[in-house]
């Protein structure tokens, strides 16, 4: 029932899903310009607040209509479908602006969203596999977590959240791409370093550059092109961890290259 209710509304049985999680700049502050605006592809599509499949285009994110705008997710996914002609690309937008990574814990609530955002997270990959194969997921988060008291301790407050979303899809080697925060306020720098050591730790794991990117003019949040920039770098990231992945089957606990998967993809 549920593949012929797909083929009936054009939604392909068998989609390559990927999990997009972290804060505002995963869910998207970019403005939406009219070129922008226009991008999309056939074969990349984006799971709804409601749970439905359409193709995808910005925003992505619902968390906070407002001002939700352009993110990383919508070139990610058309960098991933231009990679494998026969692929059909599905987006599980799960971030939600402003939370710190102690929110993104079972039973966490977020007042200011009045959200569960790993609780919320689950519920939506759940009813997302039904469609298709979780292949990875793409995290950007940090910012709240950029005094030196917090980014102390996040390396292994991410490591915990890797682990518990690879159990919950049934893939202990499920590539993980994270991306750098911006370089443009030095208390982010607190939590690059920490993530330049995530490879070294976590297998199957890369960390992305942010290199260039710039703000949209509130030091906080990437503008438009350099959000769609961090985007295609996670899809580079993640397609490398797919390809090691395949040439080691059955060693996904083997920590990858530090340097291979670090800032410079």
């Amino acid at each position: 029932m549920l593949a012929a209710n797909a083929r009936a509304q054009g939604i392909p049985e068998k989609l390559d899903l990927y999990i997009l999680m972290g804060q505002s700049n995963m869910a998207g502050r970019g403005p939406i310009t009219p070129d922008i605006a226009a991008e999309h592809s056939e074969r990349v599509y984006m799971f709804t607040k409601d749970t439905k499949w359409v193709i995808a285009r910005h925003p992505l994110h619902f968390d906070k209509p407002a001002i939700a705008g352009v993110g990383p997710g919508l070139s990610f996914g058309i960098a991933m479908a231009a990679a494998d002609s026969s692929a059909k690309i599905g987006l599980i937008p799960c971030a939600v602006g402003g939370t710190p990574i102690e929110h993104w814990k079972p039973g966490a609530y977020d007042s200011i969203s009045k959200t569960h955002p790993y609780d919320d997270a689950v519920a939506r990959i759940k009813a997302a596999m039904k469609y298709g194969t979780i292949k990875g997921v793409i995290w950007h988060q940090g910012e709240s977590d950029s005094q030196p008291e917090k980014a102390s301790v996040y390396l292994s407050q991410l490591s915990v959240l890797i682990k518990r979303i690879r159990e919950l899809v049934g893939n202990p080697g499920l590539p993980f791409v994270v991306g750098q925060l911006g370089r443009y306020r030095p208390v982010y720098a607190n939590i690059n370093t920490e993530l330049e050591k995530l490879p070294e730790l976590v297998p199957f794991t890369a960390v992305v550059s942010s290199e260039g990117l710039v703000h949209k003019g509130d030091s906080t949040h990437f503008d438009g092109p350099s959000a769609q920039e961090m985007g295609r770098r996670m899809a580079a990231g993640m397609i490398q961890l797919q390809a090691d992945r395949r040439s080691v089957p059955g060693q996904a606990r083997q920590a990858l290259p530090a340097k291979k998967n670090s800032n410079n993809l």
